[in-house]
């Protein structure tokens, strides 16, 4: 309750400032009282459907969307108006010093435009802008039979947040396939809360193709833990109805097991756990049980959350590569620069260690935010190459 209140304050904040900077410095100055009045429709009308949705609000798929179509609105109506205060407010201060003025409320104003037009692009092309992002794994501990294996790895599909758009996920499947990896691995939130999101999409994932199959881990959203259940029961039968649409679907799901891969006379082991997470995600990884019987071969380690490589994989194990994903870089990129790198220090990309390796997937999904700004969703392939042994 606190976090949503602490949530409703910075938003009706994001609204309030702006709004009265813009009104007193400019919209005040209009002759026509009416006009001044109708200022003020859409945030009234703003302010309406937030206190409705904090009020009502629950985290089911109907009521996710609502928020959804709420949040990008929202964004839409007030970062601009936020970008072109704060830019007023600079141009002013640089006028001031300067001791002229360059018609600063013009520029501010277009720059506004122009960030409601970028968020608009993510909002309706931006979270179906599915980027393939190339990754050459090198290692001398590579087996020579698996030197060019090619793998592609999923996350954060929320498959929740796409209901009623089949086609955009028919659309990534088949750039997936076309890329004909010899493995696909998924590393967790395959759905928002519900295992009943999947039912539409079932025959689209099942068409997924690998040589040697789909693997895949669970993720904190996985787990249904944002849903208020009647009772224990219900929610472990969500997870147990979870696991059986991904085996429906083709997929082998790994909790706290490995799978041994062959190929042509060699093999490396394919580990997975269940989320490994910080407080308030859920720790359920047994990774000590997980990796028994792949002494000396090439690990690869499914792991949801990326916070478990420096907290476990690192100081305990000499597992060579980990993927994780879970971040989403937070949907945003801009300029190279995500907000997702305060709250961790691994959100996005390739990390070396110690010979060991980490790579974060920002994800193919979105949640909450119905949009990406470049944090484009994420289809990578890995391709693995042995290096010569010095």
């Amino acid at each position: 309750m606190r976090m949503v209140l602490q949530l409703f304050l910075f938003f009706l904040l994001l609204m309030g400032l702006p709004d009265w900077y813009i009104y007193r410095n400019y919209i005040k100055r209009c002759t026509n009282r009416w006009l001044r009045y109708a200022y003020w429709l859409p945030t009234i009308g703003l302010l309406v459907w937030m206190a409705l949705i904090f009020l009502m609000f629950e985290p089911r798929p109907k009521a996710m969307n609502f928020m959804s179509i709420f949040l990008i609105t929202f964004l839409c109506v007030n970062v601009p108006k936020a970008v072109f205060t704060l830019l007023s407010l600079l141009f002013r201060f640089i006028a001031k010093t300067l001791g002229r003025g360059f018609h600063e409320s013009w520029l501010a104003g277009a720059i506004a435009l122009y960030t409601m037009g970028y968020l608009i692009f993510g909002a309706v092309m931006g979270k179906e802008y599915f980027q393939v992002k190339e990754v050459t794994i090198n290692s001398k501990d590579i087996p020579e039979a698996f030197n060019g294996y090619r793998i592609v790895q999923l996350s954060d599909i929320h498959i929740g947040s796409w209901e009623g758009n089949t086609k955009a996920i028919q659309k990534a499947v088949g750039k997936i396939n076309t890329l004909q990896p010899d493995l696909i691995v998924f590393t967790g939130d395959l759905v928002n809360n519900l295992a009943s999101e999947l039912n539409e999409f079932i025959p689209i994932l099942s068409q997924l193709k690998a040589k040697d199959g789909i693997y895949s881990v669970l993720g904190n959203h996985d787990y249904s833990l944002y849903i208020q259940w009647e009772n224990e029961e219900e929610q472990k039968a969500n997870l147990d109805s979870l696991k059986a649409k991904e085996a429906q679907m083709g997929w082998q799901l790994l909790n706290n097991r490995h799978v041994k891969l062959h190929h042509q006379g060699d093999s490396i082991a394919l580990i997975g756990v269940e989320n490994g997470g910080n407080p308030p995600f859920p720790n359920y990884a047994d990774l000590k049980g997980a990796i028994q019987g792949t002494e000396g071969m090439f690990k690869i380690l499914l792991s949801h959350d990326p916070s478990h490589w420096r907290r476990e994989v690192l100081p305990d194990t000499d597992i060579h590569l980990t993927l994780a994903g879970h971040t989403h870089a937070m949907q945003t990129k801009i300029l190279g620069f995500s907000p997702s790198r305060f709250v961790y220090p691994e959100y996005e990309g390739l990390y070396k260690e110690d010979g060991q390796m980490l790579y974060v997937n920002v994800g193919l999904g979105y949640l909450m935010f119905p949009m990406r700004l470049g944090a484009w969703p994420e289809i990578t392939l890995f391709t693995l190459n042995t290096e010569p042994t010095k």
